[in-house]
């Protein structure tokens, strides 16, 4: 399903300007950057890209279920790591101190963050010689050589969810997707303290296993989007979404969420953008939305969600986080109606880009 599927007639934006309400038409070549998105489904899924037949038979005959495989092991591996780091250097209050500030001061990270990406570098360069690997601490490293693996790149988040690691607060986790020509084909999110996996691959099924029915290679859940309401409606939707650490942005965020939550059933907000996208796909939110985030951020987990059988726009993977798109991914019966309804609201499905301190 394409931007022509999704928005073949205008949208409607309400602005404001001089005091006064004006409407507007909104369509996708109006809306800044959005060209920038792509549209992940069952469907657009179930084929891996086109470059990965080549790579492949390089890589010596490595499958998209192999890299689902890699990615899980790896996954579970550096959410042991997390939880053990924890254990050992929270304080007396459960609380697990920052040693530095990434895009604002309320952006933390975390020692156990580097170890985390650490591990996870190591581990995939032992399993995919030759991969590229793009991490949220440590950015886009790699051989510079040509090799099997030159174009497959892993897009991790060693912790999404560093401020409830902070706190002690359950819901973190670790974030890995293998991509090809931009295009998720293999993903793995590690609940670390639900000791849970979400994975899925391009043409296979979304699976949720606990750690150890992983690890002893056991059959886990299949997941599925919510299909158990009929007609399921944005009045009924339940939506699950994210802030950004920039102020200046929380406050555009802030003003959409009250023109949107009159509209749905409620909102959730859980603190990781990568178990968001997973809890659309085992149906325990119906949909979700967030601005600004970075590509390690939703790689893995938009990958899940759309072969459990939601709809995704993701940011093309080379845009950055102050550009201010969204991601949002929700049930089929829904998502036209969600995803107009966030797009008008936040002027047009972009939240103006931001500069960092």
């Amino acid at each position: 399903m394409g931007l022509g599927t999704l928005y073949a007639s205008p949208l409607r934006a309400v602005c404001m300007h001089n005091g006064s309400m004006t409407s507007t038409s909104v369509t996708p070549e109006s809306i800044p950057l959005f060209h920038r998105t792509q549209i992940l489904d069952v469907a657009s899924t179930e084929d891996v890209p086109t470059g990965f037949t080549a790579w492949s038979e390089a890589a010596g005959g490595l499958s998209a279920e192999d890299l689902r495989d890699i990615a899980v092991q790896v996954a579970i591996s550096a959410a042991g790591l997390v939880r053990s780091k924890r254990e050992q250097s929270r304080d007396d209050a459960g609380h697990v101190a920052a040693y530095g500030l990434k895009s604002s001061v309320v952006d933390p990270v975390t020692e156990v963050d580097q170890a985390s990406e650490e591990l996870i570098r190591g581990e995939l360069a032992k399993s995919v010689p030759g991969s590229r690997v793009l991490g949220e601490e440590g950015g886009t490293a790699g051989t510079d050589e040509e090799s099997a693996a030159s174009e497959l790149l892993w897009v991790v988040d060693p912790i999404d969810g560093t401020v409830n690691f902070i706190y002690g607060l359950p819901a973190y986790s670790v974030s890995i997707a293998a991509t090809i020509d931009g295009v998720p084909v293999a993903a793995a999110v590690a609940d670390v303290a639900g000791e849970v996996v979400y994975s899925a691959s391009s043409g296979g099924s979304s699976m949720e296993h606990s750690f150890s029915d992983a690890n002893s290679g056991r059959t886990g859940k299949i997941l599925s989007v919510h299909t158990e309401q009929s007609q399921l409606s944005l009045e009924t939707t339940l939506v699950a979404t994210g802030f950004s650490y920039l102020s200046e942005r929380r406050k555009a965020q802030a003003q959409l969420l009250v023109e949107l939550l009159p509209k749905v059933r409620d909102i959730r907000r859980i603190g990781s953008a990568a178990l968001d996208l997973c809890h659309v796909a085992a149906g325990r939110v119906d949909a979700y939305y967030e601005h600004g985030l970075g590509p390690w951020d939703h790689a893995a987990g938009a990958l899940i969600a759309a072969r459990a059988g939601a709809i995704v726009r993701m940011p093309l993977l080379d845009v950055v986080s102050n550009d201010g798109l969204q991601v949002s991914a929700g049930n089929p019966q829904v998502f036209r109606a969600f995803e107009e309804a966030v797009v008008t609201g936040a002027a047009g499905g972009v939240l103006a880009p931001v500069a960092t301190p």
